[in-house]
């Protein structure tokens, strides 16, 4: 069952892993296959160098367990909720990435300081209240913060990003740490001034429009 998927969706968490936006078994990728309504999700507490893609638990639309040989992970009904309120997103990330968990600790939302944030988000990268690991709440939290953007700070937890696809959430969730760790570092040498509204739209608007090979669409 949906073979292609499970193939794209191990690689998406070896990518994850790669990228160091996590450690041990932590985080996790999955990727909606928009005919079935099913979607692909890492298994619960396995090292993402033990993965094979035959290891990938498909699931469905409520959260149950469709298929695979172990159970998927904890933050699957988190993943389904969000699916179910969104029709637009096919991918979800998650992970517990350094600088970004620290604002997410603080309940702090990540100020928008560069133009590639700008870009990017449009907006700060919000903070949600805290919601208990293994249910619904976290993806509540992510459908009533993330609003036009592509990442909510889980309080005291950590990161999750969306997107059309699993690539354009995981890289959300890589640009996310990185305005995080740049937010952070000049915050050690004093208070850094949030970009204007006006630079803020402009940037996002050439984004949206004028970066890349072809228009990029919003949501992203």
């Amino acid at each position: 069952m949906l073979e292609s998927l499970k193939d794209e969706i191990w690689r998406a968490n070896q990518e994850l892993a790669a990228s160091g936006l996590v450690v041990g078994t932590s985080g996790n990728v999955s990727g909606r296959d928009p005919e079935s309504g099913l979607f692909v999700i890492k298994p619960s507490g396995v090292g993402f160098a033990e993965l094979l893609p035959e290891h990938m638990s498909v699931v469905g639309p409520d959260g149950a367990q469709v298929e695979g040989p172990m159970k998927p992970s904890v933050d699957t009904l988190s993943h389904a909720y969000v699916y179910r309120a969104r029709a637009d997103v096919q991918g979800v990330v998650h992970t517990h990435s350094r600088y970004a968990t620290v604002f997410a600790v603080l309940g702090e939302d990540v100020p928008v300081l560069t133009t590639t944030h700008a870009a990017l988000f449009g907006a700060p990268i919000p903070v949600s209240n805290y919601a208990v690991i293994g249910e619904e709440e976290i993806g509540r939290e992510i459908v009533d913060n993330v609003g036009d953007g592509t990442a909510v700070l889980i309080r005291s937890h950590g990161v999750f990003s969306i997107g059309s696809d699993w690539q354009r959430a995981l890289r959300s969730a890589q640009y996310v740490e990185e305005c995080a760790e740049v937010a952070h570092l000049a915050r050690q040498v004093r208070e850094p001034q949030s970009l204007d509204p006006e630079t803020v739209a402009a940037s996002r608007e050439w984004y949206l429009h004028g970066y890349g090979q072809r228009a990029i669409l919003s949501g992203s």
